[in-house]
């Protein structure tokens, strides 16, 4: 096997999570582009349709489940309406919310709404995803710098639910790597666009860009090759890290 043939992920099944938008319709594209069917997961049915399209321009399969991750009973519909579409391998846990409430001012409903997607939910999904990897697997937990750094704005569930990701990938790396061959790792990205960086107040991304060594934000594509690079062979030997992809923000510039 060459080099480059350990990226490929031909014959196999991956999950992505919050696929109807953004980052997660870069990871969908990009794990066609390297072979896989891939299982696209949202709460808005609609707009994964066009995910969809993109999947199949690379000449692959797509199955669209309209879910709510926050739902462990929607999960677990997830896997296995993606285990009868194939062995699943691969399982990107993208799906996430966010707010930017003054912790003084926040509401209980609005911090548990977001742990239970970002959290709670990755933990259901992978847990589901699991258990429907019969010959082992890649789980991919898609954090954020904001867990290992503050942004400047008040995010403390936001903060909170990625800084427990790549806690939750290191248990899980510990507990099944060897026992089930699934690898767990965690990708915390700087500043790319999303939805969430499309609402951030005027002059926000430009004072985090001028500390950021590289001085840009990312391209999604330069996020997506790296959750080929885990979901795939290329990554074989890599289980319970946390890759960050920031552009340097979090050792500052």
């Amino acid at each position: 096997m060459g080099i480059l043939d350990k990226f490929r992920l031909d014959g196999q099944v991956a999950i992505v999570t919050g696929a109807s938008s953004g980052l997660g319709v870069a990871f969908a594209k990009a794990l066609a582009e390297a072979g896989a069917d891939v299982v696209l997961a949202a709460r808005r049915a609609e707009k994964l349709k066009d995910t969809a399209q993109l999947v199949e321009a690379a000449g692959r399969r797509a199955l669209i489940v309209q879910a709510d991750v926050s739902s462990p009973e929607d999960c677990r519909r997830i896997a296995q309406e993606a285990a009868g579409f194939g062995p699943v391998s691969v399982l990107v846990n993208n799906a996430g919310v966010g707010t930017a409430v003054p912790a003084s001012r926040e509401t209980p409903e609005q911090f548990r709404g977001v742990i239970d997607v970002n959290l709670n939910g990755a933990f259901w999904m992978a847990q589901a995803a699991a258990a429907a990897m019969a010959n082992g697997g890649s789980i991919i937990n898609i954090s954020s710098v904001l867990g290992l750094m503050s942004g400047g704005l008040p995010q403390a569930a936001y903060s909170a639910s990625k800084a427990g990701l790549m806690g939750l990938t290191r248990d899980l790396a510990a507990q099944w790597s060897a026992r089930k061959g699934i690898r767990v790792n965690a990708i915390a990205p700087g500043y790319f666009a999303s939805e969430m960086t499309d609402t951030y107040p005027d002059g926000y991304l430009d004072g985090n860009l001028a500390r950021t060594p590289l001085r840009r934000m990312g391209d999604p594509e330069e996020l997506a090759a790296a959750v080929v690079f885990l979901a795939s062979a290329a990554g074989g030997y890599v289980t319970g890290a946390t890759l960050v992809v920031d552009g340097g923000i979090s050792i500052g510039g």
